[in-house]
């Protein structure tokens, strides 16, 4: 018999490098690769916006950037924003504004999203025009390289691929497997 096999390490959330919503004790953990400028991403938004209230504590979601800049032309400057905001500890907000604003992501607009979710002005507009972030997401881009990722949104339940490309609710379904069954009364 074989021995189960590991989720890849590269899955593994990291507090250093990664956004992470909910406890690291929640029992399933959502691991998913997004481009901000993409159409299926910001419905999977959408579609997260329901499901993380809904499994509540029992769920731990990451997101890490993979912008796809041969069709989302603005999606890399995008993602270098959000993480000058998470600089600030306003990854999420600017998450928020950046997906309900997917058709406005150039410079001007990113730098009125820095200033609605209180950033110092200062800083953002240095560490911007300085590329400061660039290599975190490349790095992310990079872990879902090795992991074969291709397409946006790439999800992992548990370190397992779930593919969405037929609906959201693939994404659901998955995280209810991967729930423990409670025990008997």
């Amino acid at each position: 018999m074989a021995a189960p096999s590991q989720p890849d390490p590269f899955l593994e959330p990291d507090d250093a490098i990664d956004h992470i919503h909910g406890p690291a004790s929640a029992p399933v953990t959502v691991v998913e690769y997004g481009d901000f400028e993409c159409p299926s991403c910001f419905q999977a938004y959408g579609a997260l916006k329901v499901m993380l209230p809904h499994f509540g504590r029992q769920l731990r979601f990451v997101f890490r950037h993979f912008p796809l800049r041969e069709v989302h032309p603005h999606a890399e400057l995008a993602a270098e924003a959000a993480e000058a905001a998470g600089a600030q500890h306003k990854f999420w907000p600017m998450y928020e504004l950046l997906f309900t604003n997917q058709h406005h992501l150039k410079d001007k607009h990113l730098l009125d999203y820095a200033a609605q979710v209180g950033l110092d002005m200062a800083r953002y507009q240095n560490e911007m025009s300085d590329h400061v972030y660039l290599q975190r997401v490349q790095e992310h881009v990079q872990s879902g390289r090795h992991l074969g990722v291709r397409s946006t949104p790439a999800f992992y339940v548990n370190g397992v691929f779930c593919d969405v490309s037929f609906g959201l609710q693939h994404l659901h379904e998955a995280i209810d497997k991967a729930l423990p069954t409670p025990g008997p009364a």
